[in-house]
């Protein structure tokens, strides 16, 4: 079962990324990164899960804290530049 959970979150991990990539706006790409980021972070919950260690979770939460920090950043230099 979680065998299946990781490749669906592997595969939505990939559309996101292409989404990323071919984003027509920067905000489209910066709501990407941010899905990215949400995603990432939960396949690094159920692979600490999965091989039973308690260190994923540790960088999932660092990852997490990252991502949204990101995020903010992006949000206000996107506020700035409209």
């Amino acid at each position: 079962m979680l065998n299946f959970l990781i490749l669906l979150i592997a595969l939505s991990l990939l559309l996101v990324l292409i989404r990323f990539l071919r984003g027509p706006t920067l905000a489209d790409r910066v709501v990407a990164f941010d899905s990215m980021s949400v995603i990432a972070t939960s396949l690094l919950v159920v692979l600490s899960f999965y091989f039973h260690k308690s260190l994923y979770l540790d960088v999932a939460f660092v990852f997490g804290l990252i991502g949204f920090v990101g995020t903010v950043v992006f949000a206000k230099f996107l506020d700035k530049e409209l």
